[in-house]
């Protein structure tokens, strides 16, 4: 059988292995194929006056790689027949038969059709170099994929390579022992604090593996998302492991608006058990376990607070630390509530620049309207949004009306037209 050799095929195979961290029969694999469509690329040069191919002209062909021999062949099966109506894909009987007189009309046979050496001209060679780029390529992507799809919304260990534009590009492993691969921290995703030097190491959230072709790396990774806040305290807090602990919600503001204020993150825990404070418990003893996740998150300010079903308690919980005299629920359907502290804490309920009254917000779902306490005038709130109360009623009852005499006109025109008069009548 004739043979393309590929001088140094053994050592190409095993440096795109060792390089791009994948398989060798995957690699193997890419080179089949690329060179598969290099020998469309021949044959169509060969065949000038055809047009075109059928897209499933080449179906009936495949390239086998001689790793030892380092070079290939192109093989062909073609189906036995009387009379030959396309040499690519048919032989006939009598040529067969010539060989291997059993042979009978429909089976298969393979056959060598392999070029000379000279033949697979250049072009051939720039199409079998193209498309082993591309296939190796996909074969990453594929590869990637299988092996990050599980590990969404987990937590990874990354050390910074580069900058491209204004992301950081990372690598990241699965596991231990684990290739490298690559992930992009956006713009948007990053720490103000952080400082993203050449190896500097970081554990940073996984929120998206991609499956498209689209350039770049696949994995998109966060140091700003709340699901790296709930990772290092569950690593931190044996009480969360082990389900003593839950986190109930969290919010987090890791790029504020303003470079005046700083990041921040207000988390919400509680427990089924008396004997556990989750609140002490999250914070360790003399702030040991908090002071982990602080250095993580390098020195962002965090809130742990108590969750309560109480609104009222929650929310006085939720504006920590500031201490709140009471919290008036002014409209539980729209959420609404006014909350009425001293004046030497209007300014800690607030916050710089409103982050504090905003986050807590977040956490309960309540819209917090802080007030002072000293000059609250509670009948003529009370009056307000009584007003305000009776004038969104009136109006969802007008509504409700107007719904039930359309209802009432369309049955009284249903009832007309399914009444039709007798012949006799």
């Amino acid at each position: 059988m004739s043979m393309v050799t590929l001088p140094g095929l053994k050592e190409l195979i095993e440096s795109i292995s060792r390089e791009r961290n994948l398989p060798r029969l995957a690699v193997q694999s890419a080179i089949r194929e690329a060179l598969l469509k290099g020998y469309e690329r021949y044959r169509r040069a060969q065949n000038l006056e055809r047009k075109q191919f059928e897209e499933d002209y080449f179906d009936n062909f495949e390239v086998e790689l001689d790793i030892d021999e380092e070079g290939f062949r192109v093989l062909s099966t073609k189906t036995i027949v009387e009379e030959v109506n396309n040499s690519d894909h048919q032989i006939s009987l009598d040529e067969v038969q010539q060989v291997a007189p059993e042979a009978q009309l429909g089976d298969s046979v393979v056959l060598d059709v392999t070029p000379d050496q000279g033949e697979f001209g250049r072009m051939a060679a720039m199409q079998t170099k193209q498309v082993l780029a591309q296939k190796l390529r996909d074969q990453q992507r594929q590869m990637v994929q299988e092996e990050f799809q599980d590990l969404e919304s987990t937590v990874l260990q990354a050390r910074v390579l580069r900058f491209e534009r204004q992301s950081v590009i990372l690598a990241v492993s699965s596991g231990f022992g684990q290739p490298e691969v690559e992930a992009e921290l956006p713009k948007r995703e990053q720490l103000p604090n952080d400082n993203y030097r050449a190896n500097a190491t970081f554990k940073v959230y996984l929120k998206k593996v991609s499956q498209g072709q689209q350039r770049g790396p696949q994995l998109l990774v966060s140091r700003a998302d709340a699901g790296l806040v709930v990772y290092l305290f569950a690593n931190e807090v044996p009480e969360i492991e082990d389900e003593v602990v839950r986190i109930v919600a969290v919010a987090r503001e890791a790029n504020p608006p303003s470079r005046y204020v700083g990041p921040r993150t207000k988390i919400a825990v509680d427990t089924l058990e008396r004997d556990v404070d989750p609140v002490g418990a999250c914070i360790g003893a003399r702030g040991s376990r908090i002071q982990v996740v602080v250095n993580e998150l390098r020195g962002e300010k965090i809130d742990v607070i108590r969750w309560s079903p109480d609104p009222a308690t929650y929310i006085a919980n939720a504006l920590s630390p500031a201490r709140v005299d009471e919290v008036r629920l002014m409209d539980p359907e729209t959420r609404q509530t006014h909350v009425l502290v001293a004046e030497d804490q209007l300014s800690l309920a607030i916050g710089k620049e409103g982050q504090n009254v905003r986050l807590a917000a977040r956490l309960t779902g309540w819209k917090i309207d802080i007030k002072d306490k000293a000059k609250y005038d509670h009948a003529g709130e009370d009056a307000k949004f009584a007003a305000a109360r009776a004038k969104y009623q009136l109006e969802e009852d007008e509504i409700e009306q107007e719904e039930l005499e359309y209802e009432d006109d369309n049955q009284q025109d249903l009832e007309e037209e399914s009444f039709e008069p007798s012949d006799d009548e």
